[in-house]
């Protein structure tokens, strides 16, 4: 038996752009009473509700409890960029997976974009979804790992429009003169997250999924059937699917412990006009630049320009988030001065050791299965969880569950308290590294 608390600070939306642009996100109710189910799903974000959608879809009887709102985490704060590809580096795990693994893996980051799409196109969800995304070179070195990028793409059967920039024709894409060149892919894009997770949330109940808001877990029980507790009511199931990412907590302690909470700040200006956007970013494309501290920005379907950035590892948010972000902003788009900030929030990004989704199940309790560390990039990589994780919890398995199962994920050391600050030393060593 594993008993833990969860516990919501808050059950309201963070007062964001899109808690404030959303479509009407009705109250669910809290889990009162016992039920019984195939599979017990504890997170409403992504990756819990698309696990549902693909259960459901699979004919499985699914119950999914979130603890605030869904699309409370950063499913329903993040930048709202959907960009291909899953992981850093992936060629590192060739000793665990093989080469083949290898592809395979960089295989499944392409697919992942394509299951969004479908997911929106299938089920018709409005949520702003606009095509074009660019690299930005920070340096011009980094133009040769585009090029190297785009060969890969195509040798993987990349079919989406893929266009190498130089400084000069950067014009064309961004109204800055901070970078040196960039990769135009029409492949990946940008949308609304809350409203894509809300129109997720209609569809897994259309299909039968029951979904429970307000009901956070306070203890669980693993075994042949697990048994999931909340304040008054429980969930008896043969199977068991942790989605709660960065907000995990002490739920289980083996898996928060591979998982550091980092946040993570956007900040959204006043609507701007078409002129002003159309010279900020003419294409309208998401963009992304390459410092380990990112920078990445886009414009929302009402012209505003949505800027975020900035890890922190303490745990705690600045105190002004405005104050903090706009200076960067700025750097960037030094036009914007004295444009308005409408909004300003921030949220817990997770990420892993090794930069590579979890993806999995527990040793000890193969009925426990989990997706968590996205490290910033858990748009795609929510939907590519959803569809491993059903596939193997179904019985019908792609390959693709196991390959990321196999990968091992650090344990952070000293716990909650000190892996926030050996982390932030890690980053620290990376940014000097960037200034040679």
């Amino acid at each position: 038996m594993n008993a833990r608390v969860q516990r919501p600070a808050d059950t309201s939306h963070a007062a964001s752009y899109y808690a404030a642009s959303s479509h009407p996100q009705p109250d669910r109710p809290a889990l009162m009473g016992d039920l019984r189910a195939d599979v017990c799903v504890v997170g409403g974000g992504f990756s819990g509700l698309n696990t549902a959608i693909e259960l459901a879809e699979r004919g499985l009887s699914v119950v999914l409890l979130e603890a605030r709102k869904i699309g409370w985490g950063a499913s329903g704060r993040n930048g709202g960029q959907l960009i291909r590809g899953v992981g850093h580096g992936v060629e590192r795990f060739k000793p665990v997976i093989g080469a083949e693994g290898v592809r395979q893996l960089k295989l499944m980051g392409l697919d992942a974009v394509e299951i969004v799409r479908q997911r929106i196109e299938r089920y018709r969800i409005e949520c702003d979804l606009t095509w074009g995304y660019c690299d930005l070179a920070n340096k011009p070195r980094e133009l040769a790992h585009f090029a190297e990028d785009a060969e890969e793409l195509r040798s993987l059967g990349y079919r989406h429009s893929l266009q190498l920039l130089s400084k000069e024709e950067m014009p064309s894409v961004i109204g800055s003169d901070n970078y040196a060149g960039g990769m135009i892919d029409m492949g990946s894009g940008h949308l609304h997250p809350l409203n894509l997770a809300l129109g997720e949330a209609a569809v897994a109940q259309s299909l039968g999924v029951q979904i429970f808001e307000h009901s956070p877990v306070i203890r669980m029980e693993y075994g042949a059937e697990v048994r999931v507790h909340t304040a008054q009511g429980s969930v008896r199931a043969k199977t068991l699917v942790l989605g709660c990412n960065a907000y995990l907590n002490d739920l289980d302690v083996e898996l928060s412990g591979k998982v550091l909470p980092a946040g993570s700040y956007i900040i959204a200006t006043q609507p701007l006009s078409e002129e002003q956007a159309h010279q900020l970013l003419p294409r309208n494309t998401a963009v992304c630049d390459q410092q380990v501290a990112v920078d990445y920005f886009r414009l929302s379907a009402d012209r505003r320009l949505l800027f975020g950035g900035a890890c922190h590892y303490s745990g705690r948010d600045p105190q002004d988030i405005a104050g903090y972000m706009t200076p960067k902003m700025l750097k960037v788009f030094p036009q914007l001065a004295g444009v308005k900030i409408d909004y300003q929030w921030g949220g817990m990004i997770g990420i892993g050791a090794n930069r590579l989704p979890q993806i999995g199940r527990l040793k000890d309790h193969p009925n426990v299965f989990y997706a968590q560390a996205y490290a910033g990039h858990g748009l795609n990589a929510t939907h590519l969880a959803g569809k491993l994780l059903a596939e193997a919890i179904s019985g019908h398995h792609s390959g693709g569950f196991e390959l990321f199962n196999k990968v091992p994920h650090m344990t952070f050391p000293g716990g909650k308290h000190l892996r926030s600050p050996l982390l932030a030393l890690g980053m620290l060593w990376h940014r000097l590294k960037e200034l040679r």
